[in-house]
This record gives C-alpha cells, sequence and structure tokens, in this order.
C-alpha cells in the first residue's frame, strides 16, 4: 500500500518497510557483536586486511570509570552519579559485568532476529541513556551517544520486526494482544 503527499511522488511503504527491517538488523549486529567480545574477552576483529576494535568486560569498566571519574581532570559533575557508578556499578562489576553482557547479547539477539523488537529495544534504550548520562558533562563530543540511542528510540516505537523478523509470525499467530507494543 503506497500513500502520499499532495504533489509528491507516493511512498513505497515495503521499501520504507524493508529498510527499516534492515536498520533494525544493523544496529542488532553492532550490540551483539559487542556482547560476544564482552562474552569472550577478546578486542580485535580481523578480516583480511580490516582491522576493528570492540569492548569487551575489561575495557567496559576501564571506560566507565575513566569517563566518570577521571575525564577532564576529575570526571563528571552530574550529582548522584559518581556514587551510583563507583559505589555499586564498578564496586560489583563481577555482577554488572555480566549483566552488561547478557543486555548486550539480548537486545542484539532480539533486534537480529525481530522478537519483541520494540520491547528489545527499549531495553537497550535504557544503557545507551545511562551512557548518555555518563558523556553528558565530561566535555566529549556533542553527538557521541546520540548516534547509539536515537536509532533506539525509532526502534522503540516503530514495528520494525515485522519484516524480516519473528514479530510477523507472532503477530499473524496471535490473537490482538500480540498485534501491539512490543512486537
Amino acid at each position: 500500500m503506497s500513500t502520499h503527499a499532495t504533489g509528491s511522488a507516493p511512498i513505497d511503504t515495503g521499501a520504507l518497510a524493508s529498510a527499516l527491517a534492515a536498520f533494525r538488523i544493523f544496529f542488532g549486529l553492532i550490540l551483539f557483536s559487542n556482547g560476544l567480545a564482552k562474552l569472550f574477552s577478546f578486542t580485535e576483529i580481523f578480516i583480511g586486511p580490516y582491522k576493528a576494535t570492540l569492548i569487551d568486560r575489561p575495557e567496559a569498566r576501564s571506560i566507565l570509570d575513566f569517563e566518570v571519574n577521571q575525564r577532564g581532570g576529575d570526571g563528571t559533575d552530574l550529582p548522584l552519579l559518581k556514587s551510583v557508578v563507583n559505589d555499586v556499578m564498578l564496586d560489583h562489576w563481577g555482577i554488572f559485568q555480566w549483566i552488561t553482557t547478557a543486555l548486550e547479547l539480548g537486545v542484539g539477539l532480539a533486534l537480529i532476529l525481530g522478537i519483541a523488537s520494540r520491547g528489545a529495544a527499549l531495553i537497550g534504550l535504557g544503557q545507551q541513556l545511562f551512557l548518555q548520562l555518563v558523556y553528558l558533562s565530561s566535555a566529549r563530543f556533542m553527538w557521541e551517544q546520540p548516534h547509539e540511542w536515537v536509532p533506539l528510540v525509532i526502534l522503540a516505537l516503530v514495528p520494525a520486526g515485522r519484516v524480516w523478523g519473528l514479530d510477523a509470525r507472532v503477530v499473524r499467530g496471535g490473537i490482538g494482544r500480540f498485534n501491539r507494543w512490543p512486537f
């Protein structure tokens, strides 16, 4: 089905839905690959001449510590953030490293497969908004985190799992309650 505004070319809704599905899968791959790096403790990828890095658990802890406690001299100025990060997360990194790993693997896989994709995006959004707070007062590049959370806002609002995803099967096979968010 196509719709169009007055005086403009018709919008191919199928192509738009496919583009959002590709967007969903791509973003899922980003999260899933970082989760794999944390699970299997690796940071470098080599594919022929291509070399890239991912963030493992020790590096995630190091980044969090640096951004909150050291960037710009004494770290973030946001009230309560230092104590939450230092007294809860870093002091209990043995637990939080696995929560982070599970979150990235779970959200990434759900986005790749397109199952409960809007709910998965919302869960991933929580992690990314937390990181936005971490970077908020540390004199970072203005767009350091929005490129991580804006896509998740879009994916939380749009049923992108209904194309190339398992959400379509759930919606088709279910009753009315499965025709709504998070599917």
